[in-house]
């Protein structure tokens, strides 16, 4: 476990002893990476809006529940993705928003060799955003969770509460349609 793990344990202990600069710290440390977590998997800023204030606020309901048991990090975003999931049985929202703008340096986009094709990084990263929202939504949420998120297959596992080979599958299956879509 590195420091920052169990920063974020000792900060949510605190936080449930009544501690509240202890929120404020985690609520700091990790609104961004939950925020583009959810809208990069929604696509729909109204929803990601919604679901993020309601992430937080199981958190809060949660505190005295607590258990360093996984990351801080893997917990907060396994809360999101159930109340992800649970938005798309009430109402299978599929606004295409303008997804947040973000570099995924992880993945190689094929370019051609002649100067006057090579594309700038802007326009690489922008392609790589379209193809991944033409994902479905469960290789969607697992790329998003590995790329961005940078969680082991065990942790996207235990987000998405499916095995560790189901994840590797929808990555694997994932990754080739990237791949496909990004030599076109």
């Amino acid at each position: 476990m590195d420091a920052t793990v169990d920063e974020d344990a000792t900060l949510m202990l605190a936080y449930a002893q009544g501690d509240l600069s202890a929120f404020e710290a985690l609520y700091a440390r990790h609104r961004g990476t939950l925020y583009r977590f959810l809208l990069r998997t929604c696509r729909d800023q109204a929803l990601a809006d919604e679901l993020f204030q309601d992430t937080w606020s199981r958190v809060i309901a949660a505190r005295t529940r607590y258990q360093p048991q996984a990351k801080f990090t893997t917990w907060l975003l396994q809360i999101a993705h159930n109340l992800l999931i649970d938005s798309h049985r009430r109402k299978r929202p599929m606004v295409e928003g303008e997804a947040a703008e973000l570099a995924l340096a992880n993945v190689e986009i094929p370019q051609h060799e002649q100067p006057e094709h090579a594309l700038s990084e802007f326009e690489r990263r922008r392609l790589l955003q379209r193809a991944i929202e033409q994902l479905p939504d469960e290789q969607r949420t697992v790329v998003l969770l590995r790329l961005e998120q940078d969680l082991s297959l065990e942790d996207i596992a235990e987000v998405t509460g499916v095995g560790r080979e189901t994840v590797k599958s929808r990555l694997r299956y994932a990754m080739n349609k990237l791949r496909e879509q990004l030599a076109e």
